[in-house]
């Protein structure tokens, strides 16, 4: 079977993300790692979230890039960039637990599309989320600060994404990632996502999942000045400031509205003003 035959392209690119993806601000013998990893991410992603697959088959899909990313020998034809992950892993020594753990997302993705409350949330984003960071900090030798920080930063730019998201995610996919609990005592229905505008009771529930990704955002904080790489301490910094500033966006913006996101001339300043706090904390 061919890749693209596997592989269900988005057109989402580097360049849809919230987060610099490879930059320069990395070290150059690492990028090519990255992209990799990049790629694997975007494409099992991609499969999970196709309206045109069943659920049966996106978890078939994403079980073929599990056997090539942990298996051995020639992957079967359209899963290459499990096994082209597996090469990389292999030899920067970096545990392939990153990649099966975000296929682990994935596949509930395919068969999950309401959450209870926001620890049920929460235990989604450490499976989905979580293993990017974690995958960064252990190519870059390490934080002392374990990967604390690190899941809470990507935790809260996974809420950010589901947040600036969340009409698209329940008008193509039929995916709510609003605490069932906060949306019941808001008087909240899922049917409040296809308006053109927040209800009170909709915008009070952004509102608490934005003091819930400021509480992860605080317990981040240290993760620059942790890191063992002041290059990745850089690039920590900048995602930093570009989640706190999507954050305070999203508490003034209506995402049903609009989507809430940054221009290149904002991304860039977040980019910049964040590198340079991480290169001296």
């Amino acid at each position: 079977m061919a890749a693209e035959a596997v592989e269900a392209p988005s057109g989402k690119d580097a360049a849809y993300e919230n987060f610099p993806v490879g930059s320069w601000l990395l070290p150059a013998a690492l990028r090519p790692h990255i992209a990799t990893f990049y790629a694997f991410a975007r494409a099992i992603d991609d499969i999970a979230d196709s309206p045109d697959l069943s659920p049966e088959e996106k978890v078939r899909r994403l079980d073929g890039f599990a056997q090539a990313l942990a298996g051995d020998g020639a992957p079967e034809p359209g899963f290459e960039k499990g096994a082209a992950l597996r090469r990389s892993l292999a030899e920067t020594g970096v545990t392939p637990q990153h990649g099966l753990d975000l296929i682990a997302a994935f596949k509930q993705d395919a068969v999950k599309g309401r959450y209870a409350d926001w620890d049920d949330l929460m235990g989604y984003c450490i499976l989905s989320a979580a293993p990017v960071g974690r995958y960064l900090l252990d190519l870059h030798g390490g934080s002392d600060h374990g990967y604390g920080p690190s899941d809470a930063l990507c935790n809260a730019l996974q809420v950010i994404n589901h947040l600036q998201d969340c009409q698209d995610d329940y008008r193509t996919l039929d995916r709510v990632y609003l605490p069932g609990d906060w949306m019941a005592e808001a008087g909240v229905t899922v049917a409040d996502l296809d308006r053109p505008a927040c209800t009170p009771g909709l915008r009070r529930v952004i509102d608490r999942a934005l003091a819930g990704t400021r509480a992860l955002l605080e317990t981040a904080r240290p993760l620059p000045a942790g890191l063992r790489s002041r290059r990745l301490a850089m690039e920590s910094g900048a995602i930093l400031d570009i989640a706190h500033t999507l954050t305070d966006r999203l508490a003034r913006q209506d995402p049903l509205a609009g989507r809430v996101a940054l221009g290149k001339g904002g991304f860039l300043g977040c980019c910049l003003r964040g590198a340079l706090r991480g290169l001296f904390m």
